[in-house]
């Protein structure tokens, strides 16, 4: 796999609308002890210790997040209501229909005066659920903590709507504490209302240029590293060396393991008792940290379908204790779907292998319906085989990218075919089956799914191919290139006289990186997901040595390709539920699921049988596709083994924050708006168990919106007050449920011992 192994290793959400009360609301002292922070009097507990919760960790969440936990997103359609958010934010049409439609039931209880007064400040209020920043303004951000029932406003913003539209208070939320402290008392009204990140309340927050710059591109870190986001898929893995799908509709994964084991993974989550395959007393691996031997390679034939065909490539030792590869074809048991018939194997190729390392190991289908085999060079250091080493060595098969027709055979009794088109078929001196040559050890290949709505770059073949002593490199590979090595690493000579003597017409990497960026490259692939539209065309790959993970985009003008790093955002970037803050260092392998979503695997301890694997799933924080784009329905499998649930190990960083919550101290704080105090997870608990789903409410007729829409008034600073009209009848509206993350324990990863 890398030799490096052996080498380094051991070396306040609103609660939908409420409509009125049944009469027009009173205005009652307040009751109940107060609490004194800055000279400022509070008398409503509840929503002081809301606020104070927000006030500890509103500096270190505040970031683009909707209400549904969720980054926000480019509506499909404009918006015909909260048209400030029609480019980017939280709302689709439904949503700012269902919005709109509250705002006219306000309009329905004031009358006509003071809809021209106030009716501006209702649907800014109103449409903070559709801001980017959502979360932050309504204290979602922590799935766990209160709502707050209005968003957080500005204190200047909050006096004006106060001072002119006071009584409509009473239609914009339910909260007693809220109606009866605050209708009378501009001050402590704007006080509860008013954010601790002066930035982010409303107005101001759509004025900060710092905010709004970049807002939905994804962000970079400190140092310039694109800040994506993970999810702990699978984990116990014994060196998950790949993930592949059958692309049979049924979105399962299957992870194979080094030792020789397959496991089928549903859709839920869900990992199936019995494996798929199981063939760990044939393939050649042992526990040595650092063996590149073992279960390498699979691949599910194109019409796997129909004809339930797959194949694998692994190491193993024959009666004459020589080491081999081989890659054979197995079928899919008659009577489970989720079962391999270990008797129905088909051996297509063998190949010796001189040396324990540089095995390959790559499988994959083109889209031209051939499969490419990805073979090491032998082994050993400097490919020392033969005058020129076997990757140029066209009459070899090691070192090489290989074409092949699975579905024929031969003349010369071969259990394949040979495409026709195949580039060095009529050259005598090389084998029919080379497609590609002068490689060292290509460790993990894809194919471009090309883009999703232009399908620009599909079926480019990129792979990784690790270097001897100084570099590592990103080729896109091209029918009968030579790609250099022995001659080349990288972009520089290897083999100096090879080197001098060697074509001009090699084909160079589109990347490669020394010895200060990594060690041993990890190939990826170029996302073309749904669910993070920024991630479109970036290859994402990896180095397994230090844990590195990297992206190149293309310069479509230059054809050339730009590096930058990737890091796993901390708390501010990604505190959604489900995502974490770290991964397990040595990166095994990437791989992408039935949609297109992007995955890489790694372990904290290299070594074939121990169960320290991981898989990883990658989300952009800073921009999701619209709701309901990425749908898919599985089709259904029936399952005869026992599912085992998944069971995070890894903290989510939502667990790690509320931790942080309970054992700090409470801080005072200069600010008026309240002091920094802890909320305990118990409260947290409790609160968020007794939040429902937020019901659906029908939008109003389209006629009547529009018209009413053209009606709005845009003036904030009038000088009547609103009068509201009684009401006979109310149907208070639940408030949005509140998901419950599970804790689990992180493991620590091993300090890298240097030889």
């Amino acid at each position: 796999m890398n030799e490096l192994y052996r080498e380094e290793v051991e070396d306040f959400y609103t609660s939908d609308l409420k409509k009125p009360p049944v009469e027009k609301v009173n205005v009652w002292p307040c009751t109940g002890g107060s609490s004194s922070i800055s000279g400022v009097s509070f008398s409503c507990p509840r929503v002081f210790v809301c606020l104070s919760f927000l006030c500890q960790i509103g500096n270190l969440l505040g970031h683009p997040q909707c209400l549904d936990y969720g980054p926000p997103f480019q509506p499909p359609f404009h918006l015909e209501f909260c048209t400030a958010y029609e480019n980017f934010g939280c709302c689709d049409q439904e949503r700012d229909n269902s919005i709109a439609a509250k705002y006219w039931e306000i309009m329905d209880y004031i009358d006509s005066q003071g809809q021209k007064l106030c009716g501006a400040y209702i649907k800014d209020i109103l449409c903070q659920e559709c801001s980017p920043y959502a979360a932050h303004l309504y204290d979602a951000e922590n799935p766990q903590t209160p709502l707050r029932n209005l968003p957080g406003l500005c204190f200047d913003y909050c006096s004006e709507f106060h001072f002119n539209c006071r009584s409509a208070i009473s239609l914009l939320t339910s909260d007693k504490h809220i109606q009866e402290c605050c209708e009378t008392n501009r001050t402590r009204f704007c006080n509860l209302l008013n954010l601790h990140d002066k930035d982010y309340c409303f107005p101001n927050v759509l004025k900060n240029t710092a905010l709004n710059r970049n807002l939905g591109s994804v962000a970079e870190g400190r140092k310039g590293c694109l800040q994506l986001c993970l999810k702990e898929v699978a984990n116990g893995l014994r060196n998950p060396v790949l993930m592949v799908h059958a692309n049979d509709h049924t979105h399962r994964m299957f992870v194979a393991e080094q030792v020789g084991v397959i496991w089928v993974y549903l859709p839920d989550g869900s990992r199936l008792e019995e494996p798929f395959l199981d063939i760990k007393t044939i393939v050649l691996a042992t526990p040595w940290i650092g063996d590149e031997r073992g279960f390498l390679g699979m691949a599910f034939h194109p019409k796997y379908k129909y004809n339930g065909k797959f194949y694998i490539y692994y190491s193993y030792m024959d009666k004459k204790q020589a080491e081999k590869i081989r890659i054979s074809e197995l079928k899919v048991s008659a009577s489970d779907v989720n079962k391999a018939d270990p008797h129905s194997e088909r051996n297509l190729l063998e190949l010796e292998e001189p040396a324990a390392n540089h095995n390959g190991g790559q499988l994959l289908f083109g889209v031209d319906g051939y499969m490419y085999l990805f073979t090491g060079d032998g082994g050993k250091a400097g490919d020392p085989f033969g005058k020129f080493g076997n990757a140029q060595n066209k009459s070899t098969l090691l070192g090489k990218v290989l074409r092949i027709d699975v579905d024929g055979k031969s003349p010369d009794g071969k259990p394949y075919r040979i495409p026709p088109d195949n580039p060095f078929v009529s050259d005598a001196k090389a084998r029919p089956e080379v497609y590609a040559y002068g490689v060292r050890n290509m460790w993990r290949c894809a194919i471009d799914r090309g883009d999703p709505v232009t399908r620009k770059g599909r079926g480019r073949l990129f792979c990784g191919d690790v270097g001897q002593n100084r570099f590592e490199e990103i080729d896109i590979i091209m029918k009968g290139g030579n790609y250099g090595w022995r001659a080349k690493e990288g972009f520089e000579c290897y083999d100096r006289k090879l080197c001098r003597n060697s074509s001009l017409d090699d084909v160079l990497p589109i990347f490669a990186y020394g010895r200060n960026v990594g060690k041993s490259v990890t190939g990826g692939y170029v996302y073309r997901g749904c669910e993070s539209p920024n991630l479109n065309g970036l290859y994402i790959f990896g180095d397994f040595m230090n844990g590195r993970l990297m992206a190149l985009q293309e310069d479509e003008k230059t054809n050339r390709w730009k590096k930058q790093d990737i890091c796993i955002g901390k708390t501010k970037a990604c505190a959604f539920p489900g995502m974490i803050s770290s991964y397990s260092k040595f990166i095994i392998s990437f791989a992408e699921d039935e949609a297109g979503e992007l995955y890489f695997m790694s372990t904290s301890y290299p070594s074939a049988y121990a169960p320290h694997g991981s898989l990883y799933k990658f989300v952009d924080p800073a921009r999701r596709a619209p709701p309901g784009k990425c749908k898919y329905k599985p089709v259904p499998v029936k399952t005869k083994s026992k599912r085992i649930p998944f069971a995070p190990r890894s903290k989510t960083i939502l667990e790690l924050l509320n931790e942080a919550s309970t054992t700090q101290p409470p801080a005072k704080s200069s600010s008026s708006t309240g002091v920094t105090q802890a909320v305990s997870s118990k409260k947290a608990k409790k609160t968020s168990t007794t939040k429902k789903k937020a019901s659906a409410v029908k939008p109003a007729s389209a006629g009547r919106k529009t018209q009413k829409n053209k009606a709005e008034a845009k003036n904030h600073k009038p000088k009547q007050k609103v009068k509201v009209r009684k009401v006979s009848k109310t149907t208070p509206a639940p408030s949005l449920a509140k998901k419950n993350s599970r804790l689990t324990r992180t493991e620590k990863l091993p300090r890298r011992k240097k030889q």
